[in-house]
């Protein structure tokens, strides 16, 4: 499936804090502009950006390009799921996972003529997180923790209603295939290829020694439960926390109703970008290129 090109606005969302960023995002801009597109920029970045826009709304974008690392995807992420517009995620942090340009690449100076031929779309499921009536939107991972204190916090985690596990634990982590190379991983969760069907589930620094990651269906509802009398949790959303979660209360998850969209030059070779960007299957002893 490719990106189609009757919606004519391009959509900009920057890393703003850095500059190199935001003169990437300019130039960009006006590689699009000068083609005849009309440039939007996204809530609260007009004022940072000295970018010329032409009136058009991020909502009728046919493309949203984001310039900065993953996590200025993530956060662009949460616009772009509202109105179903592909992202497309220019790289100028540490390690640009999501992103399907390096800053340095030439053809970001061709982008319009690429937008023109059409590009590629990856669809990727994302997360649904409800806690007291408020559903939080998550691509990467919903995580809930304990809050500040030092004591451990024992967790319960039900599945469909059945409950699987009373974890004492920091807290627990849930995560799409396109967050389990993230936070999941480093809680000792397994590494799923994108376009699996699933979820995943690893506990953060658990007091037990035999509680392991869990693989579950994608269509699961999970529900995890702060099962502490005194002790607050926090629930974060792609590393944002969004609520402060009572003792005794839970957070539901399931599988967002949406897909996120990315637009790429051409399909994504998963386990290439794992070795180039992860050192995946790579011997330490090798020197980095």
């Amino acid at each position: 499936m490719s990106v189609s090109t009757k919606a004519q606005t391009i959509a900009l969302y920057v890393d703003t804090e850095r500059e190199h960023a935001r003169t990437l995002a300019s130039r960009v801009g006006e590689s699009f502009r000068k083609a005849g597109y009309p440039i939007a920029l996204c809530d609260g970045q007009t004022q940072s950006l000295n970018i010329q826009t032409s009136g058009g709304a991020v909502a009728d974008a046919a493309l949203l390009v984001t310039v900065g690392g993953d996590g200025t995807l993530l956060r662009a992420a949460r616009i772009a799921i509202e109105s179903n517009i592909p992202l497309l995620g220019i790289n100028t942090g540490r390690l640009g996972f999501l992103t399907e340009f390096d800053e340095d690449d030439p053809r970001i100076d061709s982008l319009p003529i690429l937008f023109e031929r059409g590009l590629l779309i990856e669809e990727r499921l994302a997360l649904q997180a409800e806690y007291e009536g408020k559903k939080y939107f998550a691509l990467n991972d919903v995580v809930v923790r304990k809050g500040g204190e030092s004591r451990i916090v024992p967790f319960g985690l039900s599945l469909n209603d059945e409950q699987a596990a009373h974890i004492p634990a920091d807290g627990i982590c849930i995560a799409t295939p396109t967050g389990s190379t993230a936070y999941f991983l480093s809680a000792g969760g397994a590494i799923v290829a994108p376009s699996v069907q699933a979820l995943g589930i690893a506990p953060l620094l658990p007091h037990t020694l035999f509680s392991r990651p869990l693989i579950v269906p994608a269509d699961s509802r999970i529900t995890i439960t702060c099962d502490s009398e005194i002790v607050f949790a926090n629930l974060e959303c792609d590393g944002e926390v969004m609520s402060e979660v009572a003792p005794g209360a839970s957070v539901s998850i399931v599988q967002h109703p949406r897909k996120v969209r990315f637009a790429r030059t051409a399909a994504l070779q998963f386990f290439s970008r794992l070795e180039e960007k992860m050192r995946w299957g790579v011997s330490i002893k090798e020197k980095l290129r």
